[in-house]
């Protein structure tokens, strides 16, 4: 086998691992079919090898299930996987994409924590550190995480339907205002908030057709990057 033969291999194998999703319980070769528009006899010898390294499984009435194997993966990812290595080069790339500050928030208990923060080269701007708290009634990422925990509301029911939510005016600052979007990992689990704050009339001016897209596709390659599902996300 060729080198070049053997990468189109792995890469058709690794095409029929990714078709598989959280809500399915096996799929037949024709349903692998139809996802990968690979031929039978193609999956019929990607899946052999898969099943040997673990990867898939045969169940009895002859359809495929995904093996132990990505499970270890995981459990590898989780134990070396570090925010502080992938969240600030997005939001520097967003920071001089919009010339505004931008912030990554977690969940802690009742409020939110500004884990990961870059600063615009702004004379005004919002004052916000990391290691800060904010309660999750204030702010666009306190919108974000409370519908992404199933708060009912309007407003949150919105936010899990658009996958941002904005704020213009909060208890610290009148002026200020928010864009704020999500991030997941393994198993659909909400990482955090992805945010864009500033003046109010400095977002105003740029919109949300510039804010949203960008914040979008942030936090699109910030879930790849965590290991959730990016589709999940609308196309901007």
């Amino acid at each position: 086998m060729s080198d070049e033969s053997g990468v189109a291999a792995v890469d058709r194998a690794l095409q029929i691992l990714a078709v598989f999703r959280a809500d399915d319980y096996s799929l037949s070769l024709v349903q692998l079919a139809e996802r990968t528009m690979l031929h039978k006899s193609t999956i019929i010898r990607l899946c052999e090898s898969l099943i040997k390294a673990g990867y898939l499984v045969r169940i009895p009435d002859g359809s495929y299930q995904v093996g132990a194997k990505p499970l270890q993966l995981g459990a590898i990812f989780q134990r070396q996987f570090r925010t502080v290595e992938h969240v600030p080069p997005v939001l520097r790339e967003l920071v001089a994409s919009l010339n505004e500050s931008a912030s990554f928030y977690v969940p802690a208990g009742e409020g939110r924590i500004c884990l990961h923060r870059v600063d615009a080269r702004r004379m005004i701007r919002d004052a916000v550190k990391e290691g800060d708290w904010r309660p999750l009634g204030n702010g666009a990422a306190g919108t974000i995480i409370l519908a992404f925990r199933g708060e009912k509301g309007a407003a949150f029911a919105r936010a899990r339907k658009e996958y941002w939510a904005s704020s213009f005016g909060n208890e610290v600052d009148p002026e200020l205002a928010a864009f704020s979007v999500p991030t997941f990992g393994l198993g659909s689990k909400l990482i955090g908030a992805l945010s864009i704050s500033g003046p109010g009339h400095r977002l105003q001016a740029l919109g949300k057709s510039v804010l949203v897209p960008l914040l979008l596709d942030a936090a699109r390659r910030l879930t790849m990057t965590f290991g959730g599902d990016s589709s999940v996300f609308p196309q901007s």
